[in-house]
């Protein structure tokens, strides 16, 4: 690939230092994602332009004018501190016709909601979990047809935001309570759905036309309470004393029936069509106790941090962490479909 002139946008907290051994573990854990992703273009000889926005799309717009880059490597999961307007940034970079990688903004917009994901996707005939909405500011009823338990989770947030074993409910006045935290601590409408007790799969998908899909990766506790169901909690996700603890480890699924992998990589290309996401995205079900797959939600822009599961699964594959960067960026460039 040719040296480009790159300028990545992240948050203004995630921008790496100059200086990386003056951060702890901790803190290197928190923005492994800026670190590799820049780390790994300037190794390969690309001249990377760093810059931190969040409440101000001026700053893009200078530092394009200024810098003139090849391609922008969208890196921001929220602006205005909400994300449900990554979308907006994304669509003003489309404004100044500025290539970029990563999903467009109708993806983003499709995907971000929960509720609406679903829908479309049973319209589809993609298998999905029953599931009701409850709007901040409403009493909550349970529709007769959402039988318990259920799973309530922020219906635009990602990340495991708000979720984690209490969030699994089997009364009403339980799905109250946890409707309510989310109303209040995470400031979000909610959703409950149906929880199905099983492994929890994420296929990796890379592509705008022509996709391909890695093999799936599963989260796994191996020093968990076997009677606890698995599910991915924010502790799992981000809390590196908490992962050691439980043995919470993501890999390449074990002992999966050949049909049931064939199934997975086809739905995943299906819902990454409908959704019509582009650049690279992951795509999370729960396999029940039946092998049948229920699709949970679809994640445009997930993390690429070398070890995550993204990474880790197109390593598997035989793609390099960076030639996946390289493929990522010749898709934003739409030099390679």
């Amino acid at each position: 690939m040719r040296k480009l002139r790159i300028l990545v946008l992240t948050h203004p907290d995630l921008a790496p230092p100059d200086v990386l051994s003056s951060l702890t573990p901790k803190e290197a854990f928190e923005i492994k994602t800026e670190i590799d992703v820049i780390s790994t273009l300037r190794r390969l000889g690309h001249d990377v332009h760093v810059l931190g926005v969040q409440w101000e799309l001026r700053p893009i717009r200078e530092a394009v004018d200024v810098l003139k880059p090849d391609i922008v490597f969208n890196l921001l999961e929220e602006f205005h501190g909400e994300t449900t307007n990554d979308h907006n940034v994304v669509g003003f970079l489309e404004l100044m016709k500025v290539p970029y990688t990563g999903c467009n903004p109708r993806g983003l917009m499709l995907s971000r909601g929960k509720a609406l994901s679903k829908k479309l996707l049973h319209y589809h005939r993609i298998r999905t979990p029953d599931f009701a909405v409850f709007p901040i500011g409403r009493k909550v009823r349970r529709p007769r047809h959402l039988a318990f338990p259920l799973i309530v989770k922020s219906l635009i947030e990602h990340s495991s935001t708000g979720i984690s074993q209490a969030s699994i409910v089997d009364s009403d006045e339980k799905l109250a309570e946890r409707v309510r935290f989310i109303h209040e601590r995470v400031g979000t409408d909610a959703i409950a759905e149906q929880f199905i007790d099983g492994r929890e799969l994420y296929v990796s998908v890379l592509g705008n036309d022509r996709l391909r899909a890695f093999t799936p990766w599963e989260l796994v506790a191996e020093k968990g309470d076997p009677s606890e169901p698995l599910i991915a909690t924010a502790k799992a996700k981000h809390d590196l004393d908490y992962q050691t603890k439980k043995g919470i480890v993501i890999r390449a699924a074990q002992e999966l029936h050949p049909g049931v992998e064939e199934r997975l990589l086809h739905d995943s290309k299906r819902i990454y069509r409908i959704l019509e996401l582009t650049g690279y995205a992951r795509i999370d079900f729960r396999l029940d106790a039946e092998d049948r797959p229920y699709f949970l939600e679809a994640n445009p822009n997930p993390d690429i941090a070398e070890h995550e599961e993204f990474a880790s699964a197109a390593n598997f594959d035989g793609v390099a962490y960076p030639k996946l960067l390289e493929r990522i960026i010749r898709l934003g460039l739409r030099d390679a479909e």
